[in-house]
């Protein structure tokens, strides 16, 4: 790991290069292929029929309640403050959750995970604000995956990620057949899915020399997570803030995790973030993540805060007052006593 910390991103191009991977450039053309996976670089002299502000406007703002429209009817000086305001507020938390989970460190090379959905937007951009600010020195470089699904607007993230000033990678893999012909009409698809996304972007990491992957879940993902294990899968279990992979061979970052979905999505409206609607997992019916998320919502409109509170106690937790013998020791609990005292002779004792 000491190793990888200490390279450059030119050293990552060329180490990606002999792999057959291709970063990306403003104003160059690239095609490569590895194993499967390609890299290719569009050309973005047009963004398709389908407008940035129109993608964002039928995407985040299903979710916040808000449009563009709504914005541009709205007194500018106070739509500025209230966007001062939520951009404060999701910095803060951001940071929060960096400082306390030590998500990222001192020359890390952090690869940002894009899927063109709102909180990834969010995430990069916040990122890239903070690390000018951080009292550390990092590197970000921005990575999405085109999975080959229909309708899938391929020329519009590389074109919005050629403004942002950082280096990235757009990688393309057609694991949408693969799920197809694998999982039988009419069942969730989750499960393969997103294994194959996730073996082609931490095999990614290591060859660029990343050494933090930050993807874009935030509080109500981790919530959410939280009675999908409960009630579902019979664990008192919710998604780690920070995880090393299975192997090993990465750690996986949420910087999100103190934010509220909402603030997200009222973030994303009001900076039209070229959002691409998701038609993979996430859209399924009768998927168990939506009746959890729909059971959350009834909770968060009749007791407002009830979300928050539930997060707030996973980290809160009294191992001795669950029932998992392997973190707390019930078997070593007792007492000292007098073996000399006897039982008092009457059955009434007057205390």
């Amino acid at each position: 790991m000491a190793k990888t910390t200490t390279r450059t991103v030119q050293d990552a191009q060329l180490s990606a290069s002999r792999l057959g991977w291709v970063i990306a450039h403003p104003g160059v053309k690239y095609f490569a292929s590895q194993g499967g996976v390609s890299y290719h670089r569009h050309s973005t002299n047009k963004i398709s029929s389908v407008g940035f502000a129109a993608i964002a406007e039928t995407a985040a703002g299903q979710m916040s309640g808000l449009t563009i429209s709504d914005l541009a009817h709205k007194d500018p000086r106070k739509s500025q403050l209230e966007f001062n305001k939520l951009r404060k507020r999701l910095r803060r938390q951001i940071g929060k959750a960096i400082a306390d989970f030590d998500l990222i460190e001192q020359g890390d090379r952090v690869m940002v995970c894009i899927s063109g959905g709102k909180d990834s937007h969010v995430m990069l951009e916040l990122l890239i604000a903070l690390r000018e600010s951080a009292p550390i020195n990092f590197e970000i470089v921005a990575v999405t995956l085109d999975q080959k699904q229909p309708d899938y607007p391929a020329e519009v993230l590389p074109a919005y990620l050629e403004t942002l000033g950082v280096p990235f990678y757009i990688l393309e893999r057609d694991t949408y057949s693969v799920v197809k012909s694998v999982i039988p009409e009419g069942k969730t698809t989750c499960g393969l899915c997103s294994r194959l996304r996730r073996g082609t972007l931490y095999g990614f990491a290591e060859e660029i020399g990343a050494t933090k992957i930050a993807l874009g879940h935030h509080r109500d993902d981790i919530v959410e997570t939280l009675f999908l294990n409960l009630f579902f899968g019979g664990k008192l279990k919710a998604m780690p803030v920070k995880l090393r992979s299975d192997d090993g061979r990465n750690v996986v970052i949420r910087p999100l995790a103190y934010c509220r979905e909402s603030d997200l999505a009222r973030y994303a409206v009001a900076k039209a973030f070229p959002i691409i609607p998701c038609n993979l997992c996430g859209t399924q019916e009768n998927l168990q993540r939506q009746e959890i998320k729909q059971m959350l919502q009834a909770w968060e409109k009749q007791y407002p805060g009830r979300t928050e509170t539930i997060f707030r106690s996973l980290g809160n937790a009294a191992p001795s007052h669950l029932l998992d013998r392997t973190l707390f020791d019930f078997s070593g609990l007792s007492v000292e006593r007098d073996d000399s005292l006897g039982l008092p002779d009457i059955r009434v004792v007057n205390l």
